[in-house]
């Protein structure tokens, strides 16, 4: 948007005009020769018949009807009191976006008593993304502009500093031809004017855009009287419609009629529709698909989904002729398949005869609906392919595709120009009412129960439908932006739609939108059409991209040191060549190889990206910041980033200076930024060490090693002890033994055993000899400094006594011996007890005399003779 600006003259750049772009002087006059119409510009109050849109809160319009130019801007006053006291405060509106104004030279006479104002409009920001030729500047942001000067840039400067915003160029120099800075522009291709047969112009533009600013043209739509017309009337045929079928046959003379007092071309045609021929929506038993209807005594057509009955025709007997060959017919469920037949009505053009004109459908029905997903209640999986399937003037793939889905629908009927009109009675009106918001051209009206009143309901219809101006285009990619100001003829205008939309557009009305399309990254070559829906006038867009730069410049055979040309400014140098003037050869090394010489490491950027790689060496940059100086084999360092002390670099001049990201302190002074005089007087403990030597004085403080904890760093709480480490120091300085026996003095160097000693940490550890150590040991000044002090002697333990040890060894095994036959017995003892007392029952369970012996044989053999009979 443009910035506020007060009265005065206000100048502006002089490829725009009006408020954004003309002069204008006190109460919005404009000087200079006045300007004809242009593409881009709103239309005036005295040729759209508007008074003006939505002013801002507080504001008044400028004087004059001129205050609106070809710029598209709008000069409003804020701020004037009842008492016109106070001078005008002028706010442009409208302006394209980046645009530059300013003001100028003194007040007018009539507030002549009020102070000069200069008040330039701020410009849109350049980021200067990676930045090294026009095209990436121009790339790089819409506010970017290039610089094409010779010898603009200074010896260090990078050529980034070509890239800046127009207003920065110039203040550094660049003078307004040198500056290279692409604007989109819409250019007229056919425009041809507004009569019966057009009603939109112009016809083709060509849009030639530059990343992020938009590029504005005016689309104008004139209401023509008796645009030819095409109705096709689909009836819903299910047996509730019966006594609606008696009425539309006696309709066709009365239809026609009614549009040809609309139109001096009206055409009429039929079709009607039931449902899927398929469980549950119609019964399929075979006398019901012969005849559906619920009383036999009546006759019924079998049940279909859709019927071509008559193509559009200008014949209103043969309209009536064809309606009256038809019968009811029948189904189950009471939603219809009314989206089929509304699908091939779409898309069957040639079939229904659809002319190239203002195309009507009018939907009859008493009941709802079925969509997508739906069929799956009959088993039809298959998607709605939206294409025309009729054969013999029938849909006979009702029972292979599903039904389709709203937004397929209302797809297919903006492709094919076509406006629905839904017929309906008053129970459905709330259910084909959201059908039809979700239809941009439509219309509902309540059928009465016989349709006596669709010839009326046709003409309000048609009223509402072409009085309602729509403009709107087809799928764009994701990287176009595309937004409509609609200026609607005594309405408050509408800004930034995602349509142009005006209602209540009367005949030979005219009324005008401004199209504004942004390109948000360069764009391939390409075209889309606006259109205003239900009408066949269309507007072709062709896109351009503008991501190159066009600097037109004279070659001069000596730049560039002979060995390249100028292209936008810089060198475009020769192969074999490079450099910022091509002075420098590369001798069969290729450039990756060059670049690789100023670079830190592979990671690092090119001079670490505030250099250029000149012959192998980075040459550094100058800085924009003053006194900043940037040096280094790798352009790594400069003399800025260091740490501040009082709000000054390394606390001043007097105290030290920045060196590559660290401060090198003057005599006197130390710290990280400088800060401190040097002094040790708080460091030093009570034996005269500074910092115990275990650390360094940095601003009167101690600063530890770590571990070691101030003021003196003599105490470390997290340190390991000492004692384990250095037993065997302690055992070769005090007894003379040990590992180190032979060179104590030379391993134990750091440990000392003075005369006298006071404190300390007391330790207790085994020697080699196993013996208990017990000592005092104290840590001095430095690092793995130690004295120590031995308490008492060595407590080594006693010899083993041999013969008790063995002794008693050979009592324990023979007491173990003891007692383990003492325990076997025992264990026997009991075991035979047991069986003895298992014997004794045994006995106690014979049977024989206790006399004999069972096991006794006689030695004595009886044998009697057979024959003896005892004589």
């Amino acid at each position: 948007m443009c910035s506020p600006f007060a009265q005065g003259r206000l100048q502006a750049p002089a490829h725009q005009g009006g408020a954004c772009g003309g002069t204008w002087r006190g109460a919005a006059r404009r000087s200079g020769p006045r300007a004809g119409p242009r593409l881009g510009s709103p239309p005036s109050p005295r040729r759209s018949g508007r008074r003006g849109s939505a002013l801002p809160s507080g504001a008044r319009r400028p004087p004059l009807p001129r205050g609106r130019g070809r710029g598209g801007g709008r000069l409003f006053c804020l701020g004037r009191q009842k008492s016109q006291s106070r001078p005008c405060f002028w706010v442009a509106v409208g302006c394209p976006q980046g645009l530059g104004l300013s003001l100028v030279g003194q007040p007018s006479s009539r507030h002549a008593s009020s102070p000069p104002l200069s008040v330039t409009a701020l410009a849109l920001e350049c980021p200067k993304i990676k930045v090294g030729t026009c095209q990436d500047c121009i790339q790089s942001g819409p506010g970017c502009a290039w610089c094409k000067k010779l010898k603009f840039t200074k010896a260090g400067e990078p050529d980034s500093i070509r890239c800046d915003t127009k207003e920065q160029l110039q203040q550094r120099g660049c003078d307004a031809n040198d500056i290279v800075f692409p604007e989109s522009d819409a250019i007229p291709l056919k425009n041809a004017l507004l009569e019966d047969k057009t009603q939109l112009a112009p016809q083709r533009v060509r849009l030639m855009l530059r990343r992020g600013l938009p590029a504005k043209f005016n689309v104008t739509f004139r209401r023509a009287q008796g645009y030819p017309i095409d109705l096709y009337y689909l009836m819903d045929l299910s047996y509730s419609m019966h006594d609606d079928l008696e009425k539309v046959k006696k309709l066709g003379g009365d239809l026609l009629a009614a549009l040809n007092s609309i139109t001096g071309s009206g055409q009429i045609g039929f079709g009607s529709f039931v449902d899927k021929t398929v469980l549950p929506f119609v019964n399929t038993h075979p006398e019901k698909l012969k005849n559906p209807c619920p009383n036999k005594d009546t006759t019924c057509q079998p049940p279909f989904a859709f019927k071509h009955v008559l193509s559009l025709t200008e014949n209103a007997n043969m309209f009536e002729t064809e309606v009256q060959k038809q019968s009811i017919s029948g189904n189950l469920d009471a939603p219809e398949g009314g989206l089929d037949a509304m699908m091939q009505v779409a898309v069957c053009g040639g079939k229904i005869g659809w002319r190239n004109v203002t195309r009507l459908l009018v939907y009859a029905t008493d009941d709802g609906f079925h969509f997508a997903g739906d069929g799956k209640l009959g088993a039809i999986l298959t998607p709605n392919d939206g294409l025309c399937h009729l054969e013999e003037n029938s849909y006979k793939k009702s029972n292979e595709f599903d039904y389709p889905s709203v937004g397929q629908l209302v797809q297919k009927l903006a492709e094919n120009n076509i406006q629905p009109i839904f017929a309906v009675t008053s129970r459905m009106v709330g259910i084909y009412q959201k059908l039809s918001d979700m239809i941009p051209k439509s219309a509902v009206g309540v059928l009465h129960e016989d349709s006596s009143n669709v010839i009326q309901l046709i003409r309000e219809a048609y009223n509402n439908l072409s009085s309602r101006v729509i403009l709107d285009h087809g799928t764009l990619p994701d990287s176009l932006k595309i937004t409509y100001d609609s200026f609607c003829h005594g309405k408050k205008t509408t800004l930034d739609g995602a349509r142009g939309e005006c209602g209540d557009v009367k005949i030979h009305d005219q009324i005008t939108f401004q199209v504004k399309v942004t390109a948000k990254e360069c764009i391939q070559n390409q075209s889309f059409t606006i259109r205003p829906l239900g009408f066949t006038d269309t507007l072709t867009v062709e896109l351009f991209s503008r991501c190159n730069c066009d600097c037109d410049e004279q070659q001069s055979p000596t730049a560039c040191n002979r060995n390249g040309k100028i292209v936008c400014g810089t060198c475009s140098c020769n192969p074999g060549h490079t450099g910022k003037n091509c002075e420098c050869e590369t001798k069969g090394k290729t450039s990756k190889e060059l670049e690789g010489s100023c670079r830190k490491d592979n990671a690092s950027v090119i001079c670490s990206g505030l250099g250029d790689c000149v012959c192998g060496q980075c040459t550094c940059h100058t800085s924009d910041t003053p006194n900043k100086q940037i040096y280094g084999t790798f352009c790594e360092c400069d003399n800025m980033n260091c740490e501040v002390h009082n709000g000054q670099l390394c606390g001043g001049e007097e105290r030290g200076r920045c060196d590559c990201g660290e401060c090198k302190c003057k005599d006197g002074f130390e710290g990280s930024a400088c800060q401190c005089k040097k002094s040790t007087d708080g460091c030093v403990n009570t034996r005269g060490k500074v910092c115990s030597n275990r650390g360094h004085c940095q601003c009167n403080t101690c600063q530890c090693k770590p571990g070691y904890q101030p003021p003196f760093c003599e105490e470390c709480p997290g340190c390991p002890s000492p004692c384990a480490r250095y037993i065997s120091c302690v055992e070769c300085h005090a007894f003379e033994s040990g590992p180190f026996q032979k060179n104590c003095s030379a391993a134990c160097s750091n440990i000392a055993k003075p005369d006298s000693f006071a404190g300390g940490r007391q330790c207790r550890e085994k020697d080699s000899e196993n013996c208990w150590i017990t000592y005092l040991m104290r840590q001095e000044d430095g690092e793995d400094q130690y004295s120590f002090q031995v308490i008492g002697k060595k407590e080594c333990p006693q010899p083993p006594n041999i013969a008790a040890i063995v002794g008693g060894t050979i009592a324990g095994v023979a007491l173990i011996g003891l007692l383990l036959l003492v325990m076997w017995r025992l264990v026997m003892e009991v075991f035979d007890r047991r069986e003895y007392s298992r014997f004794e029952k045994e006995k106690l369970k014979a049977k024989w005399n206790e006399g004999d012996n069972p096991l006794f044989q006689s030695a004595t053999t009886t044998v009697m003779n057979p024959r003896f009979n005892g004589e």
